[in-house]
């Protein structure tokens, strides 16, 4: 049985057209050649792969054949990843990033980091994007060493020497507790009454801010380097720990949590900068992607405590 030849790009993309256009004389039109041109290509086509693709007889339009209906998805795979090469070429040329690595604060609210990253996809199809998640001088060290390109960190992580910085929004802290709390139990605690209690704080998995507390207001804590475990042991009833709002906003809803009145609770806003290093100016893709972060936080900073 003889071996099918190596079909054109050109070949595959008038294959396409008169599938899409639905005649020869149609795809003539679409591309912009002459019937014969378009019909010639078919033929070959055919020739190449040993099968006939359409049907000409008894009908006034191609109709395609079992051999071309079990071809096209391939034919579309191939058009659609020489576009895609094609694309990324055309970005390099013009001085596009090939990848951009973002590292972004755990604190960072999830639907704006999808709004951001949901447009990124749109608007630079062809550059690839290599996301980490980390917290406090994590963010700053990743950016630090070069592997990630922009940051998205807390204002102290953002502090460090080698670092450019931007405002971008900030995200309302409040201290939560399960209904069943010593602490959730009084509509008011009394100054110092969080100091007999298990704060839950989140820890630095860098040595940038290492030693150093941000918001401790117990002598007894116990530390995670995960928001997701955090949120999980609060609603457990172990401990009492600042959250970020928009993690806690239904929470507070049905009462799974309660937020604490605490006089003397460090919480507040948590504020962000997004970050990248002095030395290594951003690209074009960077950039768009650190002006919407910008945009998107600081529309979004006017934040309030729900109605509970």
């Amino acid at each position: 049985m003889a071996e099918p030849g190596t079909p054109t790009f050109d070949q595959l993309r008038i294959f396409l057209a008169v599938v899409d256009a639905g005649s020869f004389a149609a795809a003539s039109r679409r591309l912009n050649r002459a019937v014969s041109v378009i019909s010639y290509g078919i033929a070959n086509l055919e020739a190449q792969l040993g099968l006939q693709l359409f049907a000409r007889e008894g009908t006034r339009k191609p109709r395609l054949t079992e051999a071309g209906h079990a071809l096209l998805a391939e034919a579309r795979t191939i058009s659609g990843g020489m576009d895609a090469l094609r694309a990324k070429t055309r970005g390099l040329l013009q001085g596009l990033e090939a990848e951009v690595s973002l590292v972004v604060d755990v604190m960072l609210p999830s639907d704006k980091l999808a709004e951001v990253l949901n447009e990124f996809a749109h608007v630079y199809p062809s550059v690839a994007l290599r996301l980490h998640v980390e917290t406090l001088g994590a963010v700053a060290a990743l950016v630090l060493k070069g592997q990630a390109s922009l940051g998205i960190a807390g204002q102290i992580a953002a502090q460090f020497d080698g670092l450019e910085r931007q405002a971008c929004g900030s995200v309302e802290l409040v201290p939560v507790a399960a209904p069943t709390h010593p602490l959730a139990l009084r509509e008011t605690s009394l100054p110092g009454a969080v100091r007999d209690h298990i704060q839950l704080v989140l820890t630095d998995r860098s040595n940038l801010t290492e030693g150093r507390d941000f918001a401790v207001a117990s002598p007894r804590t116990w530390r995670l380097a995960d928001l997701g475990a955090k949120h999980r042991l609060l609603k457990a009833g172990i401990g009492w720990g600042n959250m970020p709002l928009p993690v806690v906003e239904q929470d507070l809803r049905d009462r799974s949590l309660i937020c604490l009145n605490l006089p003397d609770s460090p919480s507040g806003r948590f504020r962000f900068s997004a970050i990248h290093r002095a030395d290594t100016p951003p690209g074009p893709a960077t950039t768009w992607l650190m002006n919407r972060f910008i945009a998107v936080m600081s529309a979004s900073e006017a934040g309030h405590l729900p109605d509970i």
